[in-house]
């Protein structure tokens, strides 16, 4: 059950910027060291589980959450199975523990600059899910979610692997702050009603499904063209990976233009849009690599 509060479906929220800048770090002229790399991932890992966490504990204690809801049972654990739920409290308490445990080892090597940003990414951990008013609860959730943790992690991995506070790291995750942010559109666009119930003020609440469907379908083009004008721009010698990328992302793109994003499709929807996080997460990877080795042949 503790898994399934860490929710590892979910995890390619936090995989793939961290692998975007682990894959710019090793291209980089001071290469990237595999420990850290590994440290790193742990960390992004154990702060997404701790998100996930504190966001089921809260909207079960709030009642936001309930078994006429449509998630799988593994996705509502407090809901479906007889948990005291100050034990999923402090297990997302430990999440966040450890992570800052592990950041000692990144602190140790690479100094304060990823302390203050993993600190700026607890401060969101928190308010995202606690508080009278937690930003779950705004119209900021998916502005806030992407620039986070597809912004800020891979700035801070960059940093911790290179020792190089390089602000074009953010430019080259804006795939991966959209890619974030809609994951957290699917899920707050589904669940429109849920969350009229429960007092929220999403963005799809204040625009509506219809509204909320045509922004989504316009971010989903921005994202694929943002990977390919990324790729030609600053990785060209590693752009042959993007037909390949179009190949594999094409069957859940397409999937998430025909979902209609209510809540009977909604766990459909959340792997669609997990799924195209990973082809093109993965493939805009490959393309940085390539285009450093191209360039060491």
């Amino acid at each position: 059950m503790a898994l399934q509060l860490a929710a590892p479906h979910t995890w390619p929220a936090a995989v793939l910027p961290c692998l975007v800048a682990v894959c710019a770090a090793a291209v980089s002229p001071s290469g990237a060291s595999v420990v850290m790399a590994c440290v790193l991932l742990a960390i992004c890992v154990l702060m997404q589980s701790s998100v996930n966490t504190f966001n089921d504990y809260y909207d079960f204690v709030k009642g936001s959450d309930s078994a006429d809801d449509d998630v799988e049972e593994s996705d509502a654990t407090l809901v479906y199975n007889n948990v005291n739920p100050r034990s999923a409290l402090r297990l997302g308490i430990g999440f966040l523990a450890a992570a800052f445990v592990l950041g000692a080892y990144v602190i140790y090597h690479a100094g304060w600059i990823p302390l203050a940003i993993g600190v700026v990414g607890a401060f969101f951990v928190v308010v995202y899910s606690a508080g009278k008013t937690p930003l779950s609860y705004l119209p900021l959730g998916e502005a806030v979610s992407g620039v986070v943790m597809g912004g800020l992690i891979p700035l801070a991995c960059y940093q911790a692997l290179t020792g190089d506070m390089n602000w074009i790291m953010l430019l080259w995750a804006v795939p991966e702050v959209i890619g974030v942010g809609l994951i957290m559109l699917t899920n707050n666009t589904c669940d429109i009603e849920k969350d009229i119930e429960a007092g929220r003020r999403t963005l799809p609440v204040l625009i509506g499904r219809d509204k909320a469907r045509t922004l989504y379908h316009v971010a989903l083009g921005v994202w694929i063209a943002a990977v390919a004008v990324l790729c030609a721009v600053f990785f060209p010698n590693g752009a042959v990976v993007l037909p390949f990328m179009a190949l594999a992302a094409y069957p859940p793109v397409k999937a998430l233009v025909a979902n209609p994003l209510v809540p009977a499709s909604r766990i459909g929807g959340m792997a669609q849009i997990c799924s195209v996080n990973i082809a093109l997460g993965a493939f805009y990877a490959a393309c940085i690599i390539a285009q450093g080795a191209v360039l060491h042949l």
